[in-house]
């Protein structure tokens, strides 16, 4: 079966979600009708819906995956914190038990990735993501696909700073405590908390490259 033109979509932006294509990367059609075994109409159609997204700009003709400015990321972080701490006193109010108890699990498996930024990044994503879902609330979840999908347009992660994987690992054990205790006012703060400090850890990383 051919695939469609959603395909093709969601396609390019795992790949940059992925880090396959990062900030600043000149995406070619032909190339990524190649990689992802399409055909040019639906990869030209995906790029355009990417475009208006704002997840890819121009470059005189071309087309390349978006980069964030200070203010964007500022912007976005404040939007994400809002999101985020609702998804978190949500959770604790909707959260099944079985929900609860795999995202302790994650907690304490993602300590065997420290070391590995990269793995620990995604394992993170699916950490946040796992939040948003134990919410109950499908038009939050919309929200911060999006919100997520324009995070990928950070360069680097904030894991990547020295120290900071095992205080976010120590930040989401907080989060998942006050989530199991049903303390929706507590787990919203530690996720405000917790995107607090990992958007400082950004700014210092962002200071030290001036």
């Amino acid at each position: 079966m051919q695939p469609t033109q959603k395909d093709a979509h969601a396609l390019i932006i795992d790949a940059i979600d992925r880090g396959t294509y990062r900030p600043g990367d000149r995406l070619v059609e032909s190339e990524l009708a190649d990689r992802f075994g399409v055909s040019r109409t639906p990869v030209r159609e995906a790029l355009q819906r990417l475009e208006t997204q704002a997840l890819l700009t121009r470059d005189g003709r071309s087309l390349i995956v978006a980069t964030l400015g200070h203010d964007q990321m500022a912007e976005l972080y404040a939007v994400r914190t809002e999101l985020e701490a609702l998804a978190a006193r949500l959770a604790a109010q909707h959260a099944a038990r079985e929900e609860v108890a795999v995202l302790a699990a994650m907690v304490e498996e993602d300590r065997a990735l420290l070391g590995d930024t990269e793995a620990l990044a995604r394992a993170n994503r699916r950490f946040h993501g796992q939040i948003h879902l134990a919410s109950h609330n499908r038009y939050l979840v919309q929200q911060l696909s999006m919100v997520h999908r324009s995070m990928a347009l950070m360069a680097t992660t904030s894991l990547a700073a020295e120290g900071r994987g095992e205080t976010a690992l120590a930040e989401h054990e907080a989060i998942v405590a006050a989530i199991a205790a049903r303390d929706g006012d507590r787990a919203a703060a530690a996720l405000r908390q917790h995107l607090s400090t990992a958007f400082e850890v950004r700014l210092r990383e962002e200071a030290r490259s001036l």
